[in-house]
């Protein structure tokens, strides 16, 4: 844990690259946690504007209209308020699955999102990123949402680059 209470996730090597593993203990139900995962509304307060159809095979777009990025992929693996996989990527990128689950736990839930890259590609600024939105996340489901932390992605990249070495 650092000093303002973020605890870093975790960086290793795979086979074809990198896997990030990042977790959140949030207070609030799984139910809660999955709506942001998947509903409309609720991605662009979090992440960006898009659509996730809930299914396996789904349509997943999501559109970074500041930068340019369009992220257009299908659901790859699928259980209602418990599993959502696709890749972060469009069609002709590399494969950059995102796994996101959910388990009630206590009066709240516990969120885990592991991100594969592939070799060549920055896995601690891809980590960082997420580390801010996981962030902006919570803010959401405390119905006060927030820009992008900054200071949180700068400090984030810092502790996985060391992670990667």
């Amino acid at each position: 844990m650092t000093d303002d209470g973020w605890t870093p996730g975790r960086i290793t090597r795979s086979d074809s690259g990198f896997e990030g593993h990042l977790e959140r203990e949030l207070a609030h139900p799984a139910a809660a946690v999955w709506a942001m995962l998947t509903e409309p509304a609720s991605l662009a307060q979090w992440l960006a504007p898009g659509s996730i159809e809930q299914r396996e095979g789904g349509a997943v777009r999501i559109d970074f209209a500041d930068s340019g990025t369009v992220i257009d992929s299908r659901v790859t693996a699928f259980a209602p308020q418990r599993l959502l996989e696709y890749s972060w990527s469009s069609p002709g990128q590399p494969q950059r699955p995102l796994r996101w689950e959910v388990q009630p736990q206590g009066g709240g839930s516990r969120l885990s999102l592991r991100v594969r890259l592939p070799e060549g590609e920055d896995p601690a600024k891809a980590c960082a990123g997420f580390e801010g939105h996981l962030e902006m996340l919570a803010a959401a489901l405390e119905g006060v949402p927030i820009k992008f932390p900054f200071d949180l992605f700068v400090q984030a990249r810092k502790v996985y680059g060391e992670q990667v070495g």
